[in-house]
């Protein structure tokens, strides 16, 4: 009997249709004589809808035909199994039952532990990071103060609330010009480059920071390391066991990628999404916009030094399934520094995985597997007791527990 692995996908994100791509390339690649395929796509509207022309990308051309033809579906737990239930039909038919749910999603709302919290608590098993891992893999601020809590080479950086900025700018930009400029200023939890810029100067930075409040309320300002070389890894495991894929080099492009240089050209969308959909015998490289060289040109040490923070990272943060972990070096001094985590990274970072010899299907397999493992591990321990505090409770007016 095949494992029926509901995908999810979409949501109420800045990075939706990066999701929509990402699902889709994994959808064609998942064993089907092993899994069951049920596509689960969450609108920016927060409705999920199922059904097979959800594996099609020119399905999301016209989002009303989704609307009109997929059906409109609820994840609930009945009689010892999950089901997917028609939302709006007369006697709430089931449409089908799911065993693991696969989260192909990016972004806040979705990413960030919340969809992994949703998960956790109805209890159906699910692969990738749990909410813990997944609230300090979106969070920049976060990751940083526990990667600073293991000594783990970062760039200096400076953040603060949108409130703080408001009532105390003159003091956020004295913490911001001790950086030194160039500095680069962030959204703490966007991806994608949604909101990030680079600013030479106090005149350029109060617009970048102006331009990063619109996409989130915690912002995070980093300095820009100098003779930057960009490279990228892929951890693929558990907090109990990880594997490496090989290490990428990203090739610089005359500037700074933003969300639209990346996915979006001349108002078009690039490629029809900005990536290649795979089709069942074709592969796919991810973002055509960036230049990748695998594996990337550096020194043993540098590889070495990079695995090591790379698996350390990965299991402070309580990581799992597939993430990319993107690491930055100052080609003059050496110095290497972990700058941030992806713990559901674009394309699931497979094409790191292809030049060590797990294809893009094996790899979705040790994910799926992953997840069970997971779920078994947290099945066997104490979450609750069987004794009842409140069976022999009476309240006391209305002081409740402090009535005596």
């Amino acid at each position: 009997m095949k494992i029926k692995v509901g995908v999810i996908f979409g949501g109420e994100t800045v990075e939706h249709e990066v999701s929509i791509i990402s699902a889709i390339q994994a959808m064609n690649k998942i064993d089907e004589e092993k899994y069951e395929i049920i596509p689960i796509y969450i609108t920016k509207d927060r409705e999920w809808y199922t059904g097979a022309m959800l594996k099609d990308i020119d399905s999301y051309r016209d989002i009303s035909l989704i609307k009109k033809f997929a059906k409109n579906v609820i994840l609930v737990y009945e009689d010892n199994i999950y089901k997917l239930k028609q939302k709006k039909a007369l006697l709430s038919k089931v449409v089908t039952d799911i065993d693991i749910i696969l989260p192909i999603v990016h972004g806040t709302n979705v990413e960030d532990g919340a969809l992994q919290g949703y998960l956790q608590t109805i209890g159906i098993p699910y692969a990738g990071p749990n909410v813990y891992s997944a609230v300090v893999g979106q969070d920049k601020v976060y990751m940083k103060k526990i990667f600073e809590s293991e000594e783990l080479p970062i760039p200096k950086y400076t953040w603060f609330y949108d409130c703080d900025y408001k009532n105390n700018q003159e003091e956020i930009l004295e913490n911001i010009n001790k950086l030194k400029y160039p500095v680069i200023v962030k959204p703490a939890t966007t991806g994608s480059s949604v909101g990030i810029g680079i600013a030479s100067s106090e005149e350029e930075i109060i617009n970048k920071i102006d331009e990063a409040i619109n996409y989130d309320s915690k912002i995070i300002v980093e300095e820009v390391i100098e003779n930057l070389k960009e490279v990228n890894i892929s951890v693929l495991g558990n907090y109990e066991n990880q594997k490496l894929s090989e290490i990428e080099e990203v090739i610089p492009a005359d500037k700074f990628l933003t969300f639209e240089d990346k996915y979006i050209g001349n108002g078009k969308v690039k490629g029809k999404t900005g990536f290649k959909i795979p089709s069942k015998t074709s592969g796919s490289k991810g973002m055509l916009s960036a230049t990748r060289k695998i594996p990337a040109e550096i020194t043993d040490k540098e590889r070495e030094k990079i695995e090591r923070i790379a698996e350390r990272a990965f299991k402070v943060l309580g990581s799992s399934g597939v993430c990319r972990i993107d690491f930055l070096i100052d080609n003059k001094t050496k110095k290497v520094y972990i700058n941030e985590i992806n713990s559901i990274p674009g394309s699931l970072a497979f094409y790191l995985w292809e030049p060590k010899g797990i294809k893009y299907t094996e790899l979705l397999d040790d994910i799926i597997n992953i997840g069970i493992k997971d779920y078994k591990k947290r099945n066997s321990k104490t979450h609750s007791f069987e004794s009842n505090i409140l069976a022999g409770y009476a309240m006391n007016g209305s002081k409740g527990m402090k009535g005596k």
